[in-house]
């Protein structure tokens, strides 16, 4: 080994030995000139390697962001085609939500229709008793409530007092009464008899109940007579428990003695007519 050691060293000095020192310097310059390159690529591959690593930060980033926008659109695709399935079944049902409301606003048509004619019916009861019983009288009184007509007879014009005979007067009132109802046999009329509040007992009736519902039978009697359909009338007593006013002077008990004939069209009637109107309007459709 040492020997081997020794001539590498005489082989070294033969060697520098044999190189000139212009020779050596041109050497040593173009090591330092290498070595500024391998510097320099040292540097500038560092400087890609570095690039090269953000690049790849930015791609991976971007391939999540690619991978984001995928499962946005895939999510907004879906949102789409429920969208399209929502709007779809909307629209059905905003159709059928229309043509609803085109059936209602017709039934309506029809039903008002029904009611305008039973109101042309009950104005023309109210003009044939204004020209029939004379208006002008102030112990009679004819008015509309709520389409139905309210034929209201004082008391002192029926009856004498206490009485639940029909005078002669009422007679001829009445007549005229039943000529209008006789011209409405689609109608019915009710009369209806009221008392004040002072105690009535005269045999064979107890009190005011039985004195206001002999009252109003006396008057159906008479409308029978002159040729009214019995069918077509009801008698009620109110006795004095539906005052117009409080009973608390002569004057106040006196109003509230009263007879009224509510001339109304028959229930059954009324709604035959609008089951009527409901027939033609399926029929229409």
């Amino acid at each position: 080994m040492r020997k081997s050691i020794l001539l590498s060293l005489g082989a070294l000095l033969i060697l520098t030995a044999c190189v000139s020192k212009k020779d050596y310097l041109a050497l040593q310059e173009k090591q330092k000139e290498t070595q500024d390159l391998l510097n320099t690529a040292t540097v500038k591959l560092n400087a890609c390697l570095s690039d090269q690593a953000a690049a790849n930060a930015r791609l991976e980033g971007l391939k999540e962001q690619l991978a984001d926008m995928r499962r946005s659109n895939e999510a907004l695709i879906k949102s789409s085609q429920d969208l399209t399935e929502l709007t779809s079944k909307g629209a059905e049902n905003l159709e059928k939500s229309l043509e609803s409301l085109k059936e209602r606003d017709l039934k309506i048509t029809r039903l008002q229709d029904a009611l305008n004619r039973k109101d042309s019916v009950t104005l023309a009861i109210v003009t044939s008793l204004k020209k029939e019983v004379g208006i002008n009288d102030p112990d009679i009184e004819v008015n509309v409530e709520k389409g139905v007509v309210f034929i209201s007879i004082a008391d002192k014009l029926l009856f004498k007092s206490g009485s639940y005979n029909v005078t002669t007067r009422a007679k001829e009132v009445l007549g005229k009464v039943a000529k209008v109802i006789n011209s409405k046999p689609n109608f019915e009329a009710m009369v209806e008899s009221h008392t004040d509040n002072v105690p009535y007992n005269k045999p064979p009736l107890l009190d005011n109940w039985d004195l206001s519902v002999k009252r109003a039978t006396s008057v159906v009697r008479v409308l029978e007579s002159l040729d009214v359909n019995p069918q077509q009338l009801i008698a009620a007593g109110r006795s004095s428990y539906v005052p117009l006013v409080e009973n608390d002077t002569a004057e106040n008990r006196a109003k509230n003695r009263r007879t009224r004939i509510i001339v109304l069209p028959k229930i059954d009637e009324f709604y035959d007519m609008i089951e009527e109107e409901m027939k033609n309007l399926s029929a229409g459709n």
